[in-house]
């Protein structure tokens, strides 16, 4: 087994990604692969963090375009995410492996509170550490989450799990023509509006230099093979 190349990196998991082909809440069979990759780059001596998002469940966004106060539909979306960060906490532990389930908004019965240093600690002592309730705030998205926590806690890379191996000029189910792109800068993303994260993230990333690798979570053994330092998917930077 290779060694990795990262210290500490942190995955970016959607909601929907724990759905495998179902059509609403979390496949056990998805949520055991998914839960087995972290724990094969954590042994490698990874310190892993993860961010997942609630749209499996509940998307805020969603729920306000149909007609509800946003900050409502935000905080559902946010016990969601937590919801999910509880199930890959089990996934984890059910594979002999620790993880820490940590809230930005207080819910103490089942999940620790966010604090910075706590979280480093955790991982320092090889726990797999999950970030739930995004940053606490409405208006933010999953996605500004994981650019935020993975600067905070000093990740080497963010990582970024979908549907496709990459970043393309357009979406390559509409459009099979679309091209993939190999390297980006954060700048281009930005200027060519290409679908990666939203514009707040993109910005964070940036700003505080921090390289974001786009992966194809369907292909079994992508995850691993990015932190072993395999050309993967599509590489965002700050140059």
């Amino acid at each position: 087994m290779s060694a990795a190349r990262y210290e500490r990196v942190l995955v970016k998991l959607s909601g929907e990604a724990l759905m495998g082909d179902a059509d609403y809440g979390i496949d056990p069979a998805m949520l055991k692969r998914v839960a087995g990759e972290l724990v094969e780059i954590s042994s490698l001596g990874v310190q892993v963090a993860v961010v997942i998002g609630g749209g499996n469940i509940f998307r805020g966004a969603g729920l306000a375009r149909a007609g509800m106060d946003r900050v409502t539909a935000d905080q559902m979306g946010m016990l969601a995410t937590v919801m999910n960060s509880l199930a890959m906490q089990d996934a984890v532990e059910s594979l002999g492996a620790y993880a820490r389930v940590m809230s930005a908004i207080r819910i103490n019965e089942v999940c620790e509170d966010y604090v910075r240093r706590r979280a480093v600690r955790h991982l320092e002592k090889g726990r797999i550490v999950i970030f739930a309730a995004g940053i606490g705030n409405p208006f933010f998205t999953t996605d500004s989450a994981a650019s935020l926590r993975a600067i905070e806690i000093g990740a080497d890379l963010l990582l970024k799990a979908t549907k496709v191996n990459g970043v393309y000029s357009d979406d390559p189910v509409r459009n099979p023509a679309a091209t993939r792109y190999d390297k980006l800068s954060y700048d281009r993303v930005l200027d060519d509006r290409l679908a990666v994260m939203d514009a707040t993230a993109i910005v964070l990333c940036r700003d505080n230099r921090l390289p974001l690798r786009v992966f194809n979570l369907n292909n079994a053994g992508d995850l691993p093979r990015v932190v072993r330092g395999e050309e993967v998917g599509t590489l965002v930077t700050h140059d």
